[in-house]
Parts: structure tokens; sequence; C-alpha cells
């Protein structure tokens, strides 16, 4: 299916080429826990609930391969956020292009997505429900108090779309 916006969306970032550079800096296991199949699921989640919300596509897109990217560990690491927040930022321009409104809300979300809020922004709220649907991965049950409405009608389908979550 061809989500709203998308071809324009495919227009303005070169995944080829963010992929390769995400590989060569992600510090853990490409394939663990905050690796490369938690952001296809958060993807995946996050292209589900756009389509339903309007959320800013290239935005939660972008959101969802950088949010863990610069994790030093898979436990605690409250400064991760703010790390890949500002490494986002100066990838603007080289395999993505946001405009300053566009970058505002992605720096922001990706920068808060672990602090369990909430936020009216359609946009930044879709990127952390798409994140928090992915808490199956850990054996954690979403909590329907941290998601909006569209979230919230997702999470037994995002049980079922992980493996361990059964």
């Amino acid at each position: 299916m061809l989500y709203p916006n998308k071809v324009k969306a495919m227009l303005n970032i070169n995944k080829k080429g963010l992929m390769q550079e995400l590989r060569r800096t992600f510090r853990l296991d490409w394939t663990g826990i905050h690796g490369a199949p938690h952001w296809a699921r958060v993807r995946h989640c996050g292209l589900m609930l756009s389509n339903l919300s309007g959320a800013d596509l290239l935005v939660v897109e972008l959101f969802a391969f950088l949010h863990d990217s610069h994790r030093q560990n898979d436990f605690r690491d409250p400064q991760h956020g703010g790390r890949a927040a500002d490494y986002a930022l100066s990838l603007n321009g080289s395999y993505f292009l946001l405009n300053r409104l566009q970058m505002d809300k992605l720096h922001y979300a990706i920068s808060a997505h672990s602090d369990g809020e909430v936020h009216d922004d359609v946009t930044i709220q879709t990127c952390w429900d798409a994140d928090r649907l992915d808490l199956w991965r850990v054996g954690k049950t979403p909590d329907p108090k941290y998601l909006s409405h569209f979230g919230r009608q997702l999470i037994e389908p995002a049980k079922f779309a992980h493996p361990f979550s059964l």
C-alpha cells in the first residue's frame, strides 16, 4: 500500500546512504533489541499510524531509524535520546532534507522519546507511539495512557507482529 505523501517523502531521503552511515556508527549489536530489527518495526508501526493520524511521514520514518542510533548500551542510557537527536541534526542535508519545523519536531521526538511523555503534536506523538508499540520485544505491554487514540488501536496487532511476544 502506498501511504499518503510517501512518494514525496521518498524524494527527500537517501535510505541506502543513511543505513550505511548508521551501520558504520552504531555501537551495539545490529540485530539486538535496540538495533535494525527494532527500527524496522518502529518504522512499520509509524507508517501505519501516519496513515491514520496524518503525521509527517518523513519525520516519523527518520525517527524510526535514528531514535536509538546512539545508545551506548541496551540498558539504562538516559542521554541516548539527546545524542541521537544531535546526530540527526548533523545529518540533515546529507542523507535527508527537512525544513526547520520538521527538524525541530524530529529533534524533540528523538531527544524526549524515552521520557514517558505524551504530546499534542500528532507527528511527535506518532513517533513515540510507534516506538512504544514495540515494547513487546522486551516483554512489556505498551501502556495505553502513553499512547494516542490511534496508538491504542494498535496495541494488540503490534503484539502479534513481534515473534517474542507470544
